[in-house]
């Protein structure tokens, strides 16, 4: 399947993305071992400007995926770490009275900052949680009545454990429905785990690593996306996948109208970063399980039966009529 309105621009804004991302994913790649789906998802969501949410048990690499991919990139970078006694004031910022100027002054949190890597932040309580609702969303922060911009480009990078595990806070509906993605890391392979003790045993190789693309390069490359090609057929693919969870019984909560943007918007990146200048409806199929299974909340008989999001998104995605090649090329 081709698109029918490629041209040169289109390419070059693919081959342009195509090339920055092969060399973050190669520069992270140095640190992390036998990770490239999820690395290249968040490149997605760098470029589609979303917020990336990495949920794994302890261990297995998220913090240590977020700083690499967040020094590899040549921008702003702060790191926050969500305990059950941070305050709002701790990640935003206060307004403080200085005796020096005899006049009040803002003092900047870490917010403050293009890539904000918020370490567990189901460990902090939902007051502090909410923070981040306004500056996730519109991309400022409201302090005393006063509004102030955040840095573009701004990304959250949040870890979290599983809700299950002791001393978590479950992040409230709003809140995840601002996450672009959610992903798993998950446990690497054998040969993996061997290479991950010999790259470490010397210090850590994150130490080592340099930007590789810039700032200004990353959001450049961004607003380009709208160059990759999305067929209508394509797009209302996207829209079908979103409104059916609406429509399951399993879910008391389906993805709402942001969510289908996301899919869009995920879709397209991901097709960038494969080098193509149009979407495919697998490129939709592809990213639906981490754009969309994060937003649904199952029924109370869903979950009693044992069964999770991605079991009935894999139902719809079976369910749902693909578009075809002779219809969208």
């Amino acid at each position: 399947m081709q698109s029918s309105t490629s041209g040169a621009g289109v390419t070059q804004a693919a081959q342009a993305i195509q090339q920055a991302a092969a060399r973050i994913r190669e520069n992270v790649g140095r640190v992390i071992v036998g990770a490239e789906e999820p690395v290249t998802l968040v490149l997605a969501a760098l470029l589609a400007g979303g917020h990336v949410l990495l949920e794994d048990v302890p261990g297995t690499g998220k913090t240590m995926l977020a700083r690499s991919v967040a020094r590899s990139i040549g921008a702003s970078f702060r790191r926050i770490q969500f305990t059950p006694d941070l305050m709002p004031s701790d990640v935003l910022g206060i307004n403080y009275y200085s005796q020096k100027t005899g006049e009040f002054q803002f003092r900047e949190g870490p917010l403050m900052a293009n890539i904000v890597l918020a370490d567990e932040v189901n460990r902090a309580t939902p007051r502090t949680q909410s923070a981040l609702l306004e500056a996730m969303e519109e991309r400022t922060v409201t302090i005393d009545g006063e509004t102030r911009l955040l840095p573009r480009p701004f990304v959250v990078l949040a870890t979290q454990n599983p809700v299950e595990l002791e001393g978590t806070f479950p992040l409230p509906e709003a809140q995840l429905d601002r996450f672009l993605l959610r992903l798993k890391v998950g446990y690497p392979s054998e040969e993996g785990e061997f290479e991950v003790l010999r790259r470490f045993e010397e210090g850590s190789p994150l130490e080592a690593l340099e930007p590789v693309v810039g700032a200004e390069e990353l959001a450049a490359l961004g607003e380009r996306l709208p160059e990759i090609h999305v067929e209508d057929e394509v797009a209302k693919y996207a829209v079908r996948l979103a409104r059916a969870t609406r429509d399951h019984a399993a879910f008391d909560l389906g993805a709402s109208p942001r969510a289908s943007l996301a899919l869009f918007r995920a879709a397209r990146a991901y097709a960038a970063i494969d080098g193509r200048d149009y979407v495919r409806p697998d490129d939709v199929k592809h990213v639906a399980h981490p754009v969309l299974g994060h937003r649904l909340l199952l029924s109370s008989n869903t979950r009693l039966r044992g069964r999770t999001s991605d079991d009935v998104l894999d139902e719809i995605l079976l369910e749902e009529p693909v578009p075809v090649a002779d219809v969208v090329s």
